[in-house]
């Protein structure tokens, strides 16, 4: 086989590796547009497993890799004077023109042709090869020789880097903020042989035009930045190699082969540094395509079975990294929290290392964050008694102490007839706060009967209704110790539908559907019925069933009112300028569109016990560009502040079915982290939370303040009960007639004892 690769980095070299290694009578060309003698950057980061692989392909490159290696396995974070270490971090770094130089050696001992200097211009060089691979890197010019068929997309980032050098030799994979009159900066620092480290720094691009760096020479930045981490580098400076500030750019492709072309490494897609997985990636990248190959006879098959089993492992590791430089972009918001616990949000950034996870690497940090978080939290310790994980620590708002972090979300059960409660409700409701959680709500209960998604919803606006409730609000507090929480809603245009398991959801009713009412008269779905467009006597009228309902609720005893503002529901239409083009006061600008909604809060707000205290639901995203975003929520949050509102219940889209919703582990709870620190209020967050692990590395790292679970409670009324015997916590009562029953579950931590 003749093969032609155009780029000779890490992918390329690797690739003709194996290639040769392999079958030594194919035919490998490699094209590099730089210098034999030329590279740019400092040191690549490898991590334990990589090296693995490495060795499970070619022992000979894995060998002379590994002697020059530097290793570490601690992550030290300097934050405001304060050093934070985490052990139990296994990486390696290299010199990247190292690295060239053990992989050039190898590919030429085994036979591969390496012309330097070389730019692949004409497409009529890559003729009469069977293969061709673009490792050419972020720019790409196989990429763009082909760009209709790959389907490229770059994703430029806010953030500046460059990517610098320094003969002050870290001891730990080393982060730095520091904080001047100009702005926050920020450093990834490793060593990477046993003079040198790597040194990028970061910053927005507000702190790098306020420094002037936009207009510093090459010499001028170093300067700036030595006497800015003049007390990290110990009397060292800083060093550059061809090194500029640029933007980074994550790179996406539709597709990663066409005929017998195909790409690797930066070419296919990139993931930033913070996380050092570009070469990981790229030699990966290879061992896979290599791999391929030699599992199928002819090459298009070869490559659409390298791109069928690596693009999901390349798309979660793009995911994380995403995770990852998106905290980078944002570490402003984190400016205020307290050192431990920014290191820690730090660690779990990208969804990787997790609270149990951590506690296996580094359990003497993870003690130090649950101590703590649970002094912070008001829990008062004996001597040496250890904390309580952060998800068991008491959580206040108003008059209303919660025992633990975990929340029952409201989850409609269609249920109902003529909107009052039934056995059902109250064995539902009564069943989830026994199964230990902090805190119960009520599916949407809507305050008027026009405002009902289906006919089977919960209502308040009836004597009967009022009376159903507190009989469930009665049972839930002779049974549990857990506080109950009623969701006030109104369908909006989303009202007057089928139950969702006879058609599925937001489906119109055939017949018996009631007229429905928008703040614009556009449909939901384009079968839905039309609303009618609300005015001003509609919004009083409104107004005054939210606030009938509130006091409805009191009178039920609920702990606590919801006001929902998400999920296209009546609010959450005023909110989002791709439901609401009117053009009064209550349309246009983001103020005038949540003019209503707040006014509604406002008068519920005022009925309501000032010793209770109310939450809103938002929407933080319709998932739409041009919609509703996250730093609309924002405002709209601080407004709701102002005006009483003591937590935001933050989830995001389902406002139009053109939403575009980017699905994972926890995937809403980066809208509930922006929220609480840039609106400086508690959130709760939900979306995809499944595990006792999952909702203590939220509460610990300062993502929300309460988790909200759906439907891991609907399989697991108990839910609480088991995570607090799957980590060891033995203080969350059980009650008494299912005390036998308690499962004896050992944590999984090695050393830690049962609390």
């Amino acid at each position: 086989m003749r093969v032609l690769c155009v780029g000779g980095g890490p992918a390329g070299l690797y690739l003709s590796i194996l290639l040769k290694k392999a079958n030594p009578r194919h035919e490998v060309t490699i094209l590099e547009r730089n210098a034999a003698d030329q590279t740019f950057g400092w040191g690549v980061v490898f991590s334990d497993e990589t090296l693995g692989n490495l060795l499970d392909t070619d022992p000979e490159t894995h060998d002379e890799i590994t002697r020059a290696f530097a290793h570490w396995d601690a992550i030290d974070i300097h934050v405001r004077g304060e050093r934070i270490r985490s052990t139990g971090h296994g990486f390696s770094g290299i010199a990247r023109k190292q690295l060239l130089r053990i992989l050039q050696r190898r590919a030429v001992d085994l036979g591969v042709q390496i012309r330097h200097g070389v730019e692949v211009d004409d497409p009529r060089v890559l003729e009469g090869y069977d293969l061709v691979v673009g490792a050419d890197g972020i720019r790409s010019r196989i990429r763009a020789a082909f760009e209709p068929a790959f389907g490229p997309s770059l994703d430029v980032r806010k953030c500046r880097y460059i990517w610098l050098g320094t003969r002050k030799v870290f001891d730990a994979f080393t982060f730095i903020f520091e904080e001047n009159e100009h702005g926050l900066f920020q450093v990834h620092a490793y060593r990477f042989d046993p003079e040198t480290s790597t040194f990028i720094v970061e910053c927005d691009e507000e702190s790098w035009k306020a420094a002037g760096l936009d207009r510093m020479s090459e010499k001028e930045s170093l300067a700036y930045l030595e006497r800015l981490f003049a007390r990290h580098l110990d009397g060292h400076g800083l060093m550059a190699n061809h090194s500029t500030w640029v933007n980074f750019a994550t790179v996406r492709n539709e597709r990663w082969h066409h005929g017998n072309v195909v790409l690797i490494g930066d070419a296919a897609h990139t993931a930033h540094f913070s996380i050092g997985s570009g070469t990981k990636l790229a030699i990966e990248d290879s061992i896979a395509l290599a791999d391929a190959l030699s599992r199928e006879s002819d090459v298009p098959s070869a490559l659409a079975l390298y791109e069928s089993e690596r693009r999901g492992v390349v798309e979660r590791t793009q995911k994380a990294a995403q995770d990852s430089l998106r905290w980078f972009e944002n570490v402003k918001r984190y400016r205020g929290m307290e050192p431990l616990q920014l290191a820690f949000s730090l660690l779990s950034r990208s969804k990787r290392i997790s609270w149990e996870n951590l506690r296996l690497r580094d359990p003497r940090l993870v003690s130090r964050v649950d101590e703590w978080f649970a002094r912070r939290a008001g829990v008062e310790l004996g001597e040496g008694e250890p904390a309580p994980p952060p998800m068991f620590t008491p959580f206040r708002l108003r008059g209303m102490e919660l025992k633990n972090r975990v929340v029952v979300s409201p989850m409609c059960m269609y249920s109902a007839e003529g909107g009052t409660p039934n056995d059902f409700h109250l064995a539902h409701l009564v069943s989830r706060a026994m199964g230990g959680a902090g805190l119960v709500f009520a599916e949407m209960t809507n305050v008027s009967p026009e405002g009902r998604i289906t006919p089977g919803c919960t209502g308040i606006y009836d004597d009967a209704h009022t009376a159903a409730w507190k009989r469930i609000v009665d049972a839930v507090r002779a049974c549990s110790d857990a506080k109950i929480a009623l969701q006030l809603g109104h369908a909006g245009r989303k009202a007057a539908t089928r139950l969702p398991w006879e058609a599925g959801a937001d489906q119109p009713l055939p017949e018996g559907a009631w007229e429905i009412v928008a703040p614009s008269p556009l449909p939901y779905l384009p079968h839905s019925q039309v609303p009618r467009e609300v005015d001003r006597a509609d919004m009083d009228r409104l107004v005054a069933a939210y606030v009938q309902a509130a006091k409805r609720a009191d009178q039920a005893g609920f702990d606590m009112l919801e006001i929902h503002f998400a999920h296209g529901y009546l609010l959450s239409s005023f909110l989002s300028p791709l439901t609401n083009v009117r053009r009064d006061r209550y349309g246009g600008t983001l103020e005038n569109r949540m003019r209503f909604p707040l006014e509604v809060f406002e008068a519920v707000r005022a009925t309501w016990p000032e010793d209770k205290p109310i939450s809103v639901r938002i929407s933080a995203t319709d998932w739409v560009p041009g919609g509703f975003h996250g730093d609309d929520a924002v405002v709209v949050a601080k407004a709701l502040k102002a005006l009483g509102c003591d937590i935001v219940d933050v989830s995001t889209g389902q406002t139009t079915p053109m939403a575009r919703p980017v699905y994972g582990r926890m995937w809403q709870a980066r809208f509930a982290d922006q929220v609480r620190h840039e609106a400086g209020i508690p959130t709760i967050t939900v979306g995809n939370i499944t595990t006792g692990d999952q909702v203590n590395t939220l509460i610990a790292a300062g993502r929300a303040d309460l988790c909200a679970l759906a439907r891991p409670h609907l399989s697991d009324p108990h839910w609480t009960l088991h995570a607090a015997a799957e980590v060891g916590f033995d203080q969350l009562a059980w009650p008494s007639p299912y005390r036998s029953g308690k499962p004896r579950r050992q944590p999984t931590a090695p050393g830690v004892k049962t609390i």
